[in-house]
């Protein structure tokens, strides 16, 4: 089993050293890559999620700011900030971290952003440059499931592709880059007719519905290879005990946390069929956080010509 799972952890370390590198090439230009979060409300998983990107821009030299506003803030004052970040020139990358409140317009509020800091590749100027197969700052979870194939020696070119879930973060412009890379690609969704029969045609099979275990075995072709990206939090043992019968270890933690993560593929009813797949977590997830550093750096590199 072991030799089938495509750790994510790994191929993150490989991309955070390489960004440290990168860091460290641009400090005798005095050049400190600088990346801004914006954080709306008291969210205790956006807080977690931002302390471990800011966590993150530390331990690899680069800057780092968090910008935390009451979760009332008016759409006029969360929008003066980022024109002011849009302005300040030791800025590099500007993440407003998702979901914002309601009553806040989320596409007016990305669009506001510079393109050239938009390193959550967001904007429509990004998504249009991705269309066209363009250079431009590309979402980092789609970026990084790239990288993790390439590092794996996993072959694109020729292959089917097959995407569940068309959502602009992570669906569509997974799907581009990998028609940019010439896999004959399939854009699916939860109200895909006979949605098995299309993902079992599938070299390359993407799990980004956010639905729980969706993906069985009877979507998944022999020798597949199966990324699963979707992230669920068990918080049942009779859920744990039906998606990992048997699995002492996963009961063992679930008794200790109370809650176990699993993602949108049915790990172990899937994985005998798979040639490669991610587990849940310690696949996707880790490529995330390293690829939004990636953005940063390059970010900072085409804004100030380093």
């Amino acid at each position: 089993m072991e030799d089938k799972i495509l750790d994510g952890k790994k191929v993150a370390a490989q991309i955070r050293a390489e960004v440290a590198e990168q860091v460290a090439e641009l400090a005798p230009q005095g050049v400190v890559p600088r990346l801004d979060a914006v954080l709306v409300g008291d969210d205790p998983a956006s807080r977690v999620y931002v302390g471990s990107k800011a966590r993150t821009c530390a331990k690899l030299g680069m800057a780092s700011e968090t910008h935390v506003l009451p979760g009332d803030t008016p759409q006029a004052g969360l929008e003066a900030l980022i024109d002011r970040l849009n302005a300040d020139p030791e800025v590099d990358g500007i993440l407003v971290q998702l979901p914002l409140p309601g009553g806040i317009d989320t596409h007016a509020v990305l669009d506001r952003i510079d393109p050239a800091k938009d390193v959550d590749g967001f904007h429509p100027v990004n998504t249009g440059l991705l269309q066209q197969g363009r250079p431009a700052l590309v979402p980092c979870t789609p970026a990084g499931i790239l990288e993790m194939l390439d590092r794996e020696r996993i072959a694109i070119e020729g292959r089917r592709a097959v995407v569940v879930g068309r959502s602009d973060i992570v669906g569509k412009p997974m799907a581009m880059l990998l028609l940019h890379r010439h896999a004959t690609v399939t854009l699916c969704h939860s109200r895909t007719r006979d949605l098995p029969a299309v993902t079992r045609e599938a070299d390359i099979l993407v799990a980004a519905v956010g639905r729980l275990a969706m993906i069985g075995p009877g979507h998944v072709k022999e020798g597949a290879v199966v990324i699963d990206v979707g992230i669920h939090r068990l918080t049942e043992l009779s859920e744990v005990e039906r998606l990992f019968p048997g699995d002492a270890a996963r009961r063992e933690r679930f008794e200790s946390k109370g809650s176990v993560l699993t993602g949108d593929v049915d790990f172990v009813r899937v994985a005998p069929i798979a040639s490669r797949i991610t587990p849940v977590p310690g696949g996707v997830g880790p490529l995330t956080i390293a690829m939004l550093m990636a953005n940063t750096v390059r970010a900072a590199r085409a804004r100030r010509g380093a």
